[in-house]
């Protein structure tokens, strides 16, 4: 049987495990809380306390990491990276982030595209990706995630709850990608590895956050928010480091080296199937 051990055990994690289904799979899961370990077992699953694992199981065949870097670096490198360099794995994947490209200014950027983030947190997935890199003999997969949204997690439930604006920056642009596309990819990949490999994981319509509020309130029936100017929209540090970047993700490669199709090519295909699905 094949073993996927996921360090973090997130929203891409769980729709992962969900598609792998258990019959084939044994799927494990790290959490840093009591709590989060009974999450993961509740769905089935092996939860395993992170401060409590002392070493990579030897029937995993399969890692991925989802963990964000903090102020000293990849917290999983810290415990486990000698021991990574070591296992035998068939496969092995690190979800980072396109905000390692930086600003574009609205450009179509691929895979090739120099690494010149525009902030710390950026930065810090720069330093992650080369660490997870630079172990030895690790079928490491690199996916840069952008925006993610899905059920439970997406623009319906913020103009639901008030939450919702449309805050406008001349020329803003942002990719972004359904969950259930990420865990079709990440599938997609494990039947075909391809080691050292990078991939944007994004789907084929980037655009203006302000138009994807903007259907989110047409399917629901409600009038928009108003337009916000940038300079005057009260962001926290974090929502106003997204608009420090401006960029267009091509999202080739994974289509034509993994021979994969999106189910939501874009945002409005995306909001249509979650706003159906919550009216059942």
């Amino acid at each position: 049987m094949k073993h996927l051990l996921c360090f973090g055990f997130g929203f891409s994690a769980q729709h992962l495990a969900a598609i792998l289904g258990k019959t084939e799979w044994r799927i494990s899961g790290t959490s840093r809380s009591k709590e989060g370990v009974a999450a993961i077992n509740s769905l089935g699953h092996e939860g395993i306390l992170f401060d409590a694992l002392k070493a990579i199981p030897s029937s995993v065949t399969h890692i991925l990491s989802s963990v964000p870097p903090d102020k000293l670096g990849d917290p999983v490198l810290r415990h486990f990276a000698s021991a990574l360099s070591g296992q035998h794995l068939v496969w092995a994947a690190y979800l980072s982030t396109t905000g390692v490209y930086g600003d574009r200014a609205g450009a179509l950027i691929d895979e090739t595209a120099e690494l010149c983030p525009s902030g710390e947190r950026g930065q810090a997935r720069v330093d992650a990706e080369k660490e997870w890199q630079a172990i030895a003999n690790l079928p490491l997969h690199i996916f840069r995630l952008p925006g993610i949204y899905g059920a439970g997690r997406n623009p319906l439930q913020s103009v639901k709850d008030g939450t919702a604006k449309r805050i406008i920056k001349a020329g803003q642009i942002f990719s972004r990608i359904h969950v259930d596309d990420i865990a079709g990819i990440l599938k997609a990949s494990m039947a075909k590895p391809n080691t050292g490999r990078i991939y944007n994981v994004a789907d084929d319509e980037p655009c203006p956050p302000q138009d994807v509020v903007t259907f989110a309130c047409a399917l629901l029936g409600v009038a928009p928010p108003p337009e916000i100017p940038f300079s005057k929209a009260e962001l926290s540090p974090m929502a106003r480091s997204f608009y420090a970047d401006s960029k267009r993700v091509s999202n080739a490669r994974i289509k034509t080296e993994l021979g994969y199709q999106l189910k939501y090519p874009n945002y409005r295909m995306g909001l249509t199937a979650l706003f159906l699905l919550s009216q059942k």
